[in-house]
């Protein structure tokens, strides 16, 4: 078991890893809109969260020896499900021709006041 730790996304805020690696297979913790030096993009919109949350998800799933292309599962975590239309579009985009296994919970908002939060299984 490997715990991945990377520079090019943002520290755990708690007690938690940015992804452990196991029996090749890359499990991503809750990735939020946080960059790498730590400005929590609160009071932004869904898409330029969305944009931030994508960015750590390459660079933590880098660190891990993958990459968006090998990505088998991941869970979206809404605070507004009104706003799917613009998150859906931005993942489109992130992962073109690739459609990895998904799931979308709308929830209440989310920490830091955050309207959303996402986590993924990749292949390493």
């Amino acid at each position: 078991m490997t715990f991945i730790q990377t520079p090019n996304a943002p520290v755990p805020g708690g007690h938690y890893s940015q992804a452990v690696v196991h029996n090749g297979l890359a499990y991503l913790s809750g990735i939020l809109p946080i960059t790498p030096a730590g400005q929590k993009l609160t009071g932004t919109t869904v898409a330029k969260q969305t944009e931030q949350i994508l960015a750590n998800l390459d660079a933590i799933l880098q660190a891990s020896g993958s990459k968006r292309e090998h990505v088998i599962k991941v869970t979206v975590y809404i605070a507004d499900i009104e706003a799917w239309g613009t998150v859906n579009q931005l993942y489109a985009q992130f992962f073109g021709e690739h459609r990895p296994a998904r799931s979308v919970v709308p929830c209440s908002t989310l920490h830091y006041g955050f309207g959303i939060e996402l986590e993924a299984i990749a292949i390493v």
